[in-house]
């Protein structure tokens, strides 16, 4: 049963969600995100770099069992996933940018995880091993689940833009319902070995939760230090703060064959869908709140200016 949801439902369900998405955008949004690529660029260095620092100052400063530290630079290191980009599309930012970061992160790992989790275990546990991601399955994925669904996402919005925007309504129910579905199904049927105690939940809860919310935050004041727009910006704090459980449990229980390590995405993401929408609706409030006083501040220099101009 657990082979039925982990390699087969999941992936096509995260198929259908990034198709889904693909409706809602264009080509011409990706090619604002490249032709503009500060956006793309700062997101992804706050993934690769801002990440894995943080989860090194959590683990550091907090005296959890060595193996869970390990487990918590596992998930710093992982991509943010569909889960970022539903996320990111539900609440409108933006979707394009989204997905690019998720693409391009996830070939990105295949360096950023063996290099950081290799870190983690000299550091924390004084042990050496050697981490090779599967490159050709990596690719695969990537093309399976993101590019493929969201090029025919983005046909059919082409030739049905009618259909395509009758479909967002639904979606936005559907999409979420199909991905709890999904995750439950692995957390039920989910191998025997990788279980979570309540004390072990209690434990690591307040540690991932941290991890979760700072980065959010660094990476929204980030993007706002970088004068990116409100969109951009809590799209980047999305995506660098929720990361890839999934990917993290393989790397920890087939790659490293240590369940104790696994146990740490296991507990991120069981909560972690819902504190980063969220922090993620708390940072579009607020920045949201912030705008209109610029506006009105605006108008209010541009109707002085106009007035002395009317008088000279």
């Amino acid at each position: 049963m657990t082979n039925l949801f982990a390699d087969y439902f999941l992936p096509v369900t995260l198929a259908l969600i990034t198709l889904g998405m693909g409706l809602s955008v264009t080509l011409r949004d990706f090619k604002n995100v490249f032709n503009r690529p500060r956006a793309v660029v700062l997101g992804i260095c706050c993934q690769i770099l801002l990440l894995p620092v943080i989860a090194f100052s959590i683990a550091f400063l907090t005296d959890i069992d060595p193996y869970f530290k390990v487990g918590l630079v596992i998930i710093a290191s992982c991509p943010g996933g569909a889960t970022s980009n539903l996320i990111t599309y539900l609440l409108n930012g933006n979707v394009a940018l989204s997905i690019s970061m998720t693409a391009l992160n996830s070939l990105l790992t295949l360096i950023t995880i063996p290099l950081n989790v290799s870190i983690a275990l000299m550091v924390f546990i004084h042990a050496d091993a050697e981490i090779h991601l599967p490159v050709g399955n990596t690719l695969l994925q990537i093309i399976l689940i993101t590019i493929i669904p969201v090029y025919i996402g983005i046909r059919i919005r082409n030739k049905r833009t009618k259909l395509a925007d009758k479909l967002q309504k639904p979606l936005k129910f559907i999409l979420p319902f199909i991905l709890i579905l999904a995750y439950a199904g692995i957390l039920f049927f989910g191998e025997s070995s990788i279980t979570t105690t309540s004390k072990d939940f209690f434990n690591l809860l307040p540690h991932t939760l941290l991890l979760n919310a700072s980065a959010m935050f660094f990476g929204w004041m980030i993007a706002r230090a970088f004068l990116l727009g409100k969109r951009n910006q809590f799209t980047i704090s999305i995506e660098v703060g929720l990361q890839n459980s999934v990917l993290a449990i393989f790397v920890a229980s087939s790659i490293l064959d240590n369940q104790v390590m696994a146990l740490v995405a296991v507990v991120y993401g069981s909560f972690t869908f819902f504190s980063t929408a969220f922090f993620a609706w708390i940072i579009k409030k607020v920045t949201n709140m912030r705008k209109p006083r610029v506006i009105a501040k605006a108008q209010r220099i541009a109707r002085r200016v106009a007035r002395r101009g009317r008088v000279n």
